[in-house]
């Protein structure tokens, strides 16, 4: 937060800060412990979770102690879900067409165990907004399944539901830029001494490699005769083709083993075991009688 206030990129007054998380990290916990702070957190939850409903108005004349969880909302069961509490459709350019729908006012019913195991005696109530998302396709042709969100704010409106599922999409191009600058652009490869040439640097790189995305059509593919056809947008590999002469001619290189290629044992009288030999040839000169009868 410091880091952010000196960059100037919050200020008292400004929108709450979202953090971004996946499912590794314990949104809830998360959540409660920067509490303190002008943070909002949206991370994924694995699709086995199993979240309670606030508790409902309490009846006049009931007797007893106060209920402090609801109904089961459990991720795997569509009959718990009930109506959700908002609902958008979106059409996108990779993904088709994004249905999301959340529930609201839902919260993990604690134990005393795991990073809770100190806490107070009454564990608190993390109450949040789940939303789950589906897809038509991936870009990767991989069959899509629901994606469940927890956000740590309630009262979502549709605007705000379609603003955090496209926010936890933008996580992915986010960390696969960072991918790209560092396997693709070799951002650990150099000896830079200074952040200043690290951007210079990396901009010298993005800017060539776009260069030569924008040049692919003036160094279209020219097929030899004899290889597969391509589309116009995939350029050839810089491996050697398989067949680099054409049929009929000398195709140069290790000459094919002949088929009558003789075979010897590899088994000599001098890698053979000594004992091995002698009782061989014992058994050969008295050979075990058989048994009649």
């Amino acid at each position: 937060m410091g880091r952010l206030i000196a960059a100037g990129q919050w200020q008292p007054g400004g929108l709450e800060i979202l953090v971004v998380a996946d499912a590794g990290y314990d949104a809830p916990r998360l959540a409660f412990l920067l509490r303190d702070l002008p943070v909002q957190v949206l991370a994924r939850m694995r699709s086995d979770r199993v979240l309670r409903r606030a508790v409902p108005a309490r009846q006049p004349g009931t007797v007893g102690r106060p209920r402090r969880h609801g109904d089961e909302f459990v991720f795997g069961d569509p009959a718990t879900w009930g109506e959700p509490d908002a609902a958008t459709v979106a059409d996108t350019r990779l993904y088709g067409t994004a249905l999301a729908r959340a529930w609201d006012r839902l919260h993990p019913r604690l134990t005393h165990r795991s990073a809770w195991i100190d806490s107070a005696k009454v564990l608190p109530v993390i109450e949040g907004t789940v939303i789950r998302l589906e897809v038509d396709h991936l870009p990767s042709g991989a069959t899509p399944k629901p994606v469940w969100l927890w956000w740590s704010g309630v009262g979502a409106t549709s605007a705000d539901v379609d603003r955090l599922w496209q926010t936890f999409l933008r996580r992915f191009d986010i960390e696969h830029t960072f991918r790209l600058f560092k396997q693709t652009l070799g951002w650990t490869c150099p000896k830079i001494r200074t952040p200043q040439a690290a951007d210079r640097w990396t901009w010298m790189i993005l800017t060539a490699y776009t260069q030569l995305r924008l040049a692919r059509a003036l160094a279209a593919d020219v097929r030899r005769t004899w290889e597969q056809p391509a589309s116009p947008q995939r350029l050839r590999p810089l491996a050697r083709p398989v067949h680099p002469n054409p049929p009929g001619q000398d195709q140069g290189g290790r000459p094919a083993a002949a088929t009558t290629t003789p075979r010897h044992d590899v088994r000599t009288a001098t890698t053979t075991n000594a004992k091995t030999a002698a009782a061989r040839k014992a058994k050969s000169v008295n050979p075990r009688p058989r048994r009649t009868g």
